[in-house]
């Protein structure tokens, strides 16, 4: 019995190797999937709010029929508008 299992691991090794050099890349392109994502969002928060900085802005209707896609967009600025960076941005209140 003992030798059928060792002949079973042996057998099953190449395909182990196989399935954790998989996952190793699969993790590798989820994180850059995830960080392209994010550039994404940003690009497009900045065209729905590039006005705020000069840029040309898309029409109102459009602007407002995108916003749902956008609220946690929203979330983040604020939360990063909130965030004091030093001590002198905290009393200027930049």
């Amino acid at each position: 019995m003992r030798k059928i299992r060792d002949i079973v691991s042996k057998l099953t090794l190449p395909l182990r190797f196989l399935w954790e050099f998989h996952r190793g890349f699969e993790l590798y392109y989820i994180q850059g999937i995830k960080w392209e994502e994010e550039e994404l969002e940003n690009i497009f928060a900045l065209i729905l709010f590039g006005d705020y900085v000069g840029l040309p802005h898309p029409p109102t209707v459009l602007t407002y029929r995108l916003f749902p896609y956008v609220i946690r967009e929203l979330y983040v600025m604020e939360q990063k508008s909130k965030k004091e960076v030093s001590m002198k941005s905290g009393w200027i209140g930049v």
